[in-house]
């Protein structure tokens, strides 16, 4: 060692920002915090919107959670690590992400209160663990089950689901269409079943009101017929799903044709009409009057089509192609030589439809289709934007209901039963995990009390209220009516949502709390700085006088 005396030893690049033990942990969950208190006002039904403005001047005015997080642009790694919550619990359930994030940003708020009194993080950890673990052990006991044919605890579903966002006013005509589009997609498997929300489609556009939005029994496609000659209306559809182009063949490599005469020219000529047509006769041979085409139609093969009396649509995109042949029962053929009358989809009417300036193909009236499209209306852009984000979470938390069979009350009930039964299972587990596993029911309360703030009404008086409630044999189901100000059963006012949207909830947050607690080092390396781009060098390009 001393001969190390006096000499500098560099391990780190220049630059590069080092941040160790009790220092990395108080920034991280400093950072991880920030993020939680910025979505945190919009949680609930009375939760405030945010406006988010891009470098390019979009604006984006919502107070659905993984948008919010997703919009704003986010440096710090705890803090990409709250959005990750997010977008977990959005892909998982698709509602539920504020919730998510609230509750890790509440578990590090408790967890710094236990560092603070020296517990160590991975006690914290381990406690933390346990009460998750136990946490989903508690949720499957209150929860209650739920079947795909009940429309009305599906709806009510649907309707907490919207609550809160714009689409609030025609809540009763959005929720209907979304239990009838998840209820049409549904699969029956041996354990139950699957809904792959993939399979409906969400066609929006301004004009009209809310109220105006369908749902249609087939496939929205955003493209219009192809030739003006083609029909606009075509009843009794029988549907060429074609993945293959309605145009003559460019060779593979470059190829050169000499034309000496025009009798050659000609010949040449009549030669690519004649292969077009026949291209469209075979078609027209299998009895098809409407042509779906993934790729390109060629300008003489339209001719032929409209004059053949078919509807026909090029470039559609590949999932709109396989939401097509779920719809309509038709097979997509690669090779026009295989086309049959077999491979034909069927629906009872194929039209042009025209919204403002857009023209739109609706594929209506299929026989128990498997996949459905919504057309959604609304005043403005934004407000169609929010109507979508309101529409995903309905049919969202409407498949996770079927799928799971399990539902449990909104308005903060849960948390307030789960919160009272981990303060029971701390006592028996004892030790500095109990602090812990009590520092998680005061994280797991922080919705409820979220709830009534953002409601304006008083927090403690809420929260001794409801303890008061869930102390009694039958209080479970009682939560934070937020309209009224009032304590009442959840259940009987309707505010449902499926058990996949706490659990999962529950299982990031904790996951993520416990990571970021995990960190006692941070080494942050020195950003590139980018050179500015280099302008034109002094008089060149300007024009002299």
């Amino acid at each position: 060692m001393s001969a190390l005396a006096g000499k500098q030893v560099l391990i780190l690049p220049e630059g590069t920002r080092r941040l160790v033990g009790r220092d990395a942990q108080r920034m991280n969950i400093l950072a991880a915090r920030v993020i939680s208190e910025a979505v945190r006002t919009t949680l609930g039904p009375r939760g405030m919107d945010k406006m988010l403005v891009d470098s390019l001047g979009d604006v984006v005015i919502t107070n659905d959670g993984v948008t919010i997080l997703k919009e704003m642009e986010v440096e710090h790694p705890a803090a990409k690590m709250l959005v990750e919550v997010a977008k977990t619990q959005d892909d998982e359930v698709g509602d539920g992400t504020t919730t998510a994030v609230v509750m890790a940003g509440e578990l590090l708020h408790e967890a710094e209160r236990l560092l603070d009194q020296s517990i160590h993080p991975t006690v914290i950890a381990s406690g933390y663990r346990l009460a998750a673990e136990k946490a989903q052990e508690l949720l499957k006991k209150i929860a209650e089950p739920v079947k795909i044919d009940d429309d009305a605890a599906l709806k009510k579903i649907a309707i907490t689901a919207m609550t809160g966002k714009k689409a609030e006013g025609s809540k009763d005509i959005l929720s209907d269409l979304a239990v009838k589009a998840v209820k049409q997609i549904a699969e029956k498997t041996d354990g139950g079943y699957v809904v792959d929300i993939d399979h409906i489609g969400i066609e929006k556009k301004p004009g009209e009101s809310t109220d105006d939005s369908m749902l249609i029994q087939g496939v929205i496609l955003d493209k219009e017929r192809v030739h003006p000659g083609m029909p606009k209306r075509v009843k009794n559809a029988k549907i060429a799903l074609l993945d293959c182009a309605l145009e003559i063949k460019k060779t593979e490599t470059d190829a050169e044709i000499r034309v000496t005469s025009p009798d050659q020219l000609r010949a040449f000529l009549d030669e690519e009409e004649s292969i077009l047509k026949g291209m469209v006769e075979r078609v027209a041979k299998t009895g098809a009057n409407v042509v779906i085409c993934q790729k390109g139609i060629d300008d003489l093969a339209q001719h032929y089509l409209a004059k053949a009396g078919i509807y026909a649509v090029r470039r559609a995109k590949k999932s709109d192609m396989e939401k097509l042949a779920r719809a309509t029962g038709g097979r997509i053929v690669t090779n026009l030589e295989d086309l049959t009358s077999d491979d034909l989809g069927e629906a009872g009417l194929v039209e042009e439809h025209k919204i403002g300036e857009d023209k739109l193909t609706l594929v209506k009236e299929c026989k128990n289709p498997k996949a459905v499209g919504i057309l959604i209306r609304g005043g403005t852009e934004h407000v169609v934007d929010e109507v979508e984000r309101a529409i995903h979470d309905a049919i969202s938390v409407i498949g996770a209901a079927i799928e799971d069979g399990k539902i449990v009350v909104g308005g903060g009930a849960p948390e307030i039963e789960l919160s009272k039964r981990l303060r029971e299972y701390s006592e028996t587990v004892g030790g500095r995990e109990a602090l812990a596993i009590n520092a998680f029911a005061n994280a797991v309360e922080s919705i409820p009390r979220t709830l009534a703030e953002n409601a304006g009404l008083d927090s403690i008086d809420i929260l001794v209220d409801l303890r008061a409630k869930h102390e009694k044999q039958d209080g479970k189901y009682f939560g934070i009516n937020v309209f009224t100000g009032k304590i009442s059963d959840m259940m009987k006012e309707g505010v449902v949502e499926p058990l996949r949207v706490k659990s999962q909830a529950i299982k990031s947050a904790s996951e993520a709390a416990i990571m970021i607690l995990r960190i006692d080092d941070v080494i942050s390396a020195s950003k590139k700085e980018t050179p500015p781009p280099k302008g034109p060098s002094e008089g060149e390009g300007l024009d002299e006088e």
